[in-house]
């Protein structure tokens, strides 16, 4: 099969042709049909990601069908249409029996602690626990975006920020989890700021649903006290940025809510003392539990959510290395998806 393959850090990879993989007992084989092109498949790129080894094949954000079924699974033929999420659930240890998949320490991803979905077929484990099957008329495409980035926010925002109707939201950074992020607290009648220095990514995030947008510089914190009547409830860092994070933290109200998805590869330095006398509350969330999607599905189909328009982009494996490497300047506006058949109309 075609794959994208990287064979040193930072150096741009290139497509190869490499064995197709084997399907695992509990697990499936699926031919890809859509995968995102995500921030975190560049962190991995630039070696920022531990259990990556190389030669490596990139890629977490998958839809497609299933095209081998392994021993013991049940429920799921060769055909099927389906997503995951990036992280692969074992079902079997004690967070995952507390429903909590998302932080299984068990869990496998794919893209990371093994070879990922750019690439024309990709295995998945733990079939049982991980595979969604997909709505009649959702596209492959949108479904790709589901399993990170959206399904990210969609947990971050409405289930472990619980935002309310009514609060005010400032979300720095309008990239795929960013602008995801905007749409959903904007749907839950959040008022949404956005803030981003792609003025592009800025006008994508209040055609998604931002009541204010913010050009992020020094003078981003005053503007947005000013334009929240002295600072909102909560923030979300969805780049993942230590500038980022204090301007966050400091433009908080008292007892507001950060939101951490971004990833800070290089770590953070907190005011403690302002989290402490403030009354700060700083909230992680990683990924999302493939028995929690039916909500967020529910409110796809209702079209009170819709993740098919963040896709601005679609392209070939030929596409990626020079694709990878324009995250290195910045986060283009709006959602890369990659189809490995290269069919593209």
């Amino acid at each position: 099969m075609r794959a994208i393959v990287v064979e040193r850090y930072g150096v741009l990879p290139t497509v190869q042709e490499v064995a197709e993989p084997e399907v695992a007992a509990g697990g499936v084989v699926l031919k890809v049909e859509s995968t995102g092109l995500c921030r975190s498949d560049w962190h991995g790129w630039q070696g920022h990601d531990s259990d990556i080894v190389l030669p490596h094949v990139p890629g977490h954000e998958v839809a497609g069908t299933i095209a081998a079924v392994g021993d013991g699974v049940q429920g799921w033929a060769v055909g099927d249409r389906v997503t995951t999420p990036f992280i692969c659930a074992c079902g079997e240890c004690e967070q995952c029996l507390e429903g909590n998949h998302q932080v299984c320490p068990n869990q496998l991803q794919p893209g990371f602690n093994y070879w990922g979905s750019f690439a024309e077929y990709v295995a998945l484990p733990f079939a049982a626990v991980n595979l969604v099957r997909l709505p009649e008329g959702m596209s492959f495409d949108t479904a790709a975006g589901l399993g990170c980035r959206f399904a990210t926010s969609f947990r971050a925002v409405h289930q472990v920020g619980k935002v309310q109707a009514g609060e005010d939201v400032v979300v720095f950074g309008c990239g795929g989890v960013g602008l995801s992020a905007v749409m959903i607290a904007a749907a839950l009648g959040a008022r949404v700021v956005a803030v981003d220095t792609n003025p592009g990514a800025l006008e994508l995030a209040r055609k998604y649903g931002a009541a204010e947008i913010v050009q992020a510089g020094p003078d981003a914190v005053e503007e947005i006290r000013a334009l929240t009547g002295g600072g909102p409830r909560v923030t979300m860092d969805a780049l993942g940025s230590n500038e980022i994070v204090q301007q966050a933290l400091r433009v908080l109200r008292p007892r507001g809510r950060h939101l951490q998805v971004g990833l800070l590869p290089d770590g953070v330095r907190l005011d403690v003392s302002r989290v402490i006398g403030q009354e700060l509350q700083w909230l992680g969330s990683h990924g999302m539990a493939a028995h929690t999607y039916p909500e967020m599905l529910g409110m796809v189909a209702s079209g009170v959510l819709r993740p098919a328009d963040l896709v601005t982009r679609v392209i070939g494996l030929d596409d990626v290395p020079a694709a990878l490497d324009e995250l290195s300047a910045g986060t283009p506006a709006g959602v890369t998806v990659i189809r490995p058949s290269g069919v593209l109309g």
